[in-house]
């Protein structure tokens, strides 16, 4: 079974009507192979998969290879032949243009930076998750939340298949992945870590805690966590800083990208253990912070807090607007002291509570509560930004 996802289509639709070269960047098992094959031909040449090894026998000449073909070209796993920024340049460059290219990668920093000093004025970049709530549906918003976005893990038979497969991603990343970052450490090493940041979600980050357990230092600890976040598995939210006399907080926050890789490096395997976890709030939290970002495409984001107690999950620049979020798990939201210190200190233009409800109603001025499954709808992110008018 297969999910449509035409809004993410279109980005890339519109992208390859206006740029030479579309990079497609996600996580592995994320659906951007089986997207990418949506725009080809069923009787396509014109794709290259940089793990087969018969594609990589067809570019071993890559210049020959690629400049006879016209229409569009699909390199999957590009950071696995970097030498190919310098060939797709020279191609990109070519008037009349034959062929236009989608490049697929799953560890952005490679491609970032191949693609920022050999194609620059030439790319452009669509960052892709796995599947968000407009795609699967508010009916099934628990088990999203529960198994998380990647397809097999969302699309499996039961919830023990869910968490099988999330068991043999983590392992695949250990074996497989992990060794081309030269980090030279134990894969089990690099689980206890990656484990121990499962209770960081939603918590401002300290890398001293982690290197003390480990017994390494805070520069490892931070390489290996930039490891997770360039494999698009962990997100660093960075703090605003206000200018404002009170002590602000300026370490970044923590979050799991996918809620259910989260879910099992806690070991929760259903919705029911879910429901009785201690870090039910943090998860919630970070799964509705996932999707105001996917849904909204801010130009800018950021989290805010005082060492006094203040704070507010998310700061949202879109448009020129300053559009505060808090995500509350809770049946009622209300107006707080945190709320209202955050709307008049960050000048907001709007605060949105969002929570697990159904109605949109005003909390007061430039205040109100928005159900989270509200954005799965056509005008919801819109509704967001705009709050209510």
């Amino acid at each position: 079974m297969k999910l449509p996802r035409p809004q993410m289509h279109q980005r890339i639709m519109t992208a390859l009507s206006r740029s030479r070269i579309v990079a497609l960047l996600g996580p592995r098992q994320c659906g951007k192979t089986t997207l990418a094959r949506m725009f080809l031909p069923p009787d396509h040449q014109s794709y290259f998969d940089l793990e087969d090894p018969a594609s990589l026998a067809r570019l071993a000449e890559p210049m020959t290879a690629l400049s006879g073909l016209e229409g569009l070209v699909v390199i999957d796993e590009i950071q696995r032949a970097p030498h190919l920024f310098q060939v797709l340049r020279v191609l990109a460059d070519r008037d009349p243009l034959p062929a236009r290219f989608l490049i697929l990668g799953s560890a952005s920093p490679d491609v970032i930076q191949g693609a920022s000093e050999s194609l620059a004025g030439r790319v452009e970049m669509i960052a892709m998750g796995g599947f968000h709530l407009p795609e699967v549906g508010v009916a099934s918003q628990a088990a999203h939340w529960s198994r998380g976005g990647f397809p097999l893990s969302f699309l499996a038979a039961s919830d023990e298949d869910s968490f099988a497969w999330r068991k043999n991603f983590i392992r695949t990343f250990l074996e497989r992945d992990l060794p081309t970052f030269d980090l030279r450490l134990p894969g089990q090493t690099f689980f206890r870590f990656w484990s121990m940041l499962a209770h960081y979600h939603g918590q401002v980050w300290n890398a001293a805690e982690p290197a003390r357990a480990l017994g390494i230092g805070e520069m490892t600890v931070r390489r290996y966590l930039d490891v997770l976040e360039g494999t698009f598995l962990i997100r660093t939210l960075q703090p605003w800083h206000a200018n404002l006399s009170k002590r602000q907080v300026k370490a970044p926050k923590l979050f799991f990208r996918d809620s259910g890789l989260l879910h099992h490096l806690l070991g929760i395997h259903t919705p029911s253990e879910l429901e009785r976890h201690p870090k039910i709030g943090a998860s919630w939290e970070g799964y509705a912070v996932e999707e105001i970002l996917a849904a909204v495409e801010p130009d800018e984001a950021y989290f805010w807090g005082t060492h006094a107690g203040a704070e507010l999950d998310l700061l949202l620049v879109k448009d020129g607007r300053r559009i505060g979020i808090e995500c509350k798990r809770i049946d009622a939201p209300r107006l707080t002291a945190s709320i209202r210190i955050a709307l008049a200190d960050l000048e907001l233009d709007h605060l949105a509570v969002i929570y697990p409800g159904e109605r949109n109603y005003p909390i007061a001025d430039k205040v109100s509560a928005f159900p989270l499954a509200a954005l799965a709808a056509k005008d919801g992110p819109a509704d967001l930004v705009g709050g209510l008018r």
